[in-house]
């Protein structure tokens, strides 16, 4: 049976908000807010993203309860999540919004709720887990990095480069990691011939990432140095097999 709330009360369908106006407005809500600890506090200053998703829900003879996992993305590349607790057990029915740092706090403030067993004649609690928040695989360098994006592909010289729809997405770049790529050679071909392949991860103002894949080869007729730019590592990697035939 489906639970009868509305998830846009909890989350406004305004323009998106900044991950520090996010932060303010849970905590500003959340009655024990004040008992989060000082380095918490300091590490979300930094935040560069933030993300909010319903964990679980339980309705039952008029009483509620919901939590809310709220994730910010930090400067550093980690990532910080606080536990948001919602119920109406208080006297006066009145929604109620609590914090906490750990689930492991979490389940302890949930169990105190007054909640009846879950019966029949009752709606059935109903838990919508989320997937494991993931350790994000770059450590972002806040830079000039939409600068950065727009020189590497102006020096790409393979016509099926990433066109002007990526361009634009890396207009919001601000900041990024380039990283070699290491893994499945291609074939040599001649002698004196060398690939090399980097990965240029950048991180979007909205949160997103996008990766650009660079492949730097000498796999010309005259041996000269060029630079050619994909939008996966498969098609990067596809690129030098082919160049390395073609000379070979």
């Amino acid at each position: 049976m489906s639970v009868p709330y509305e998830t846009a009360a909890y989350e406004p369908a305004e323009s998106p908000e900044s991950p520090e106006e996010h932060l303010a407005r849970l905590l500003g809500r959340a009655l024990n807010s004040f008992e989060l600890p000082d380095d918490v506090l300091r590490r979300l200053d930094c935040a560069l993203a933030h993300d909010s998703s319903l964990h679980s829900a339980h309705h039952s003879a008029g009483l509620h309860r919901e939590t809310y996992r709220h994730t910010w993305l930090l400067a550093d590349g980690c990532a910080l999540t606080l536990w948001e607790l919602v119920h109406n057990t208080a006297p006066g029915s009145e929604p109620q919004h609590e914090v906490y740092v750990d689930e492991e706090e979490l389940r302890t403030a949930t169990a105190r709720l007054p909640l009846p067993p879950d019966e029949p004649d009752f709606e059935l609690p109903v838990l919508a887990p989320l997937e494991p928040v993931s350790a994000p695989r770059h450590v972002y360098v806040p830079d000039d990095s939409a600068d950065h994006a727009r020189r590497l592909l102006r020096r790409a010289e393979n016509t099926d480069r990433p066109g002007a729809d990526t361009a634009e997405l890396l207009r919001s770049a601000f900041a990024h990691q380039i990283t070699q790529a290491f893994g499945r050679p291609c074939r040599a071909g001649r002698a004196g011939l060398g690939f090399s392949l980097y990965e240029h991860a950048f991180l979007l103002r909205d949160g997103r990432e996008i990766s650009l894949w660079e492949v730097e080869h000498t796999a010309t007729p005259d041996g000269r140095h060029m630079c050619e730019v994909y939008e996966s590592e498969a098609e990067a990697r596809e690129a030098m097999e082919r160049r390395a035939a073609q000379v070979s």
